[in-house]
């Protein structure tokens, strides 16, 4: 292993803890000996990694350190140009867009030898049907969604029914032909999913929705697994 991956296999291992972690641990997590892990500590505060501990306490990354340059293994980079060109293809004009850039963003700081293989992938996503309208409303849906505001919708089911409803969006599932926005549905008191096709109109309100979004997303989940039990 190259002593840059090395570096930043530690980073990533501080990352994942949000209290301090010995060096013990943190010597068997990144496969080098304790001798070791204190020199490449040592050797990442001088990059400016915001490292506070020491032997016997234990150490913890505070937030904000990127290791100059952007380093990632090749497996990391065959995973970000696969995702991102599936979004290019399968999600709306906005996020396509913005998995472009993060691309050439990404493709501006790495080393020459991985700028190469960022280009040269030869991961393809196949061409897949058609998707159902509906791209227009993702990105006020995926606002509403950070924000945690309520959404107001004109909305025809699968028999071409009209109702309006008040619900609180909280995920937004990408198939393959549909887009389905997972909520809370006023109306029925109950989660309930909207296909953005069938969506006629919709408009985000001023007025935050009660709940936090994670945790309904979490009863979402144990109500869907209990289900498949």
């Amino acid at each position: 292993m190259s002593r840059a991956q090395r570096l930043l296999d530690l980073i990533q291992v501080l990352r994942r803890h949000r209290h301090p972690v010995s060096g013990a641990r943190l010597a068997e997590a990144t496969g080098v000996s304790l001798r070791t892990l204190y020199r490449d500590i040592e050797t990442l505060k001088a990059e400016g990694a915001h490292i506070d501990g020491e032997a016997g306490v234990g150490y913890v990354l505070r937030p904000g350190f990127m290791l100059p340059p952007l380093m990632f293994s090749e497996e990391e980079i065959e995973a970000l140009v696969l995702g991102s060109r599936w979004v290019h293809q399968r999600a709306d004009r906005a996020l396509a867009d913005a998995a472009a850039n993060v691309l050439a963003k990404i493709g501006a700081v790495l080393p020459k030898d991985l700028r190469e293989a960022l280009d040269d992938s030869g991961l393809l996503i196949a061409p897949g049907d058609p998707i159902a309208a509906g791209d227009a409303q993702l990105p006020k849906i995926r606002q509403a969604i950070r924000t945690e505001r309520k959404i107001g919708l004109d909305y025809r089911d699968q028999n071409g029914a009209a109702s309006q409803r008040t619900i609180w969006p909280f995920a937004l599932g990408f198939f393959e032909k549909v887009r389905v926005v997972v909520a809370w549905c006023e109306l029925r008191q109950d989660f309930r999913h909207f296909r953005t096709d069938r969506i006629v109109t919709l408009s985000i309100t001023e007025h935050r929705y009660p709940r936090r979004r994670q945790a309904m997303l979490k009863e979402w989940r144990e109500r869907v697994a209990t289900k498949e039990a």
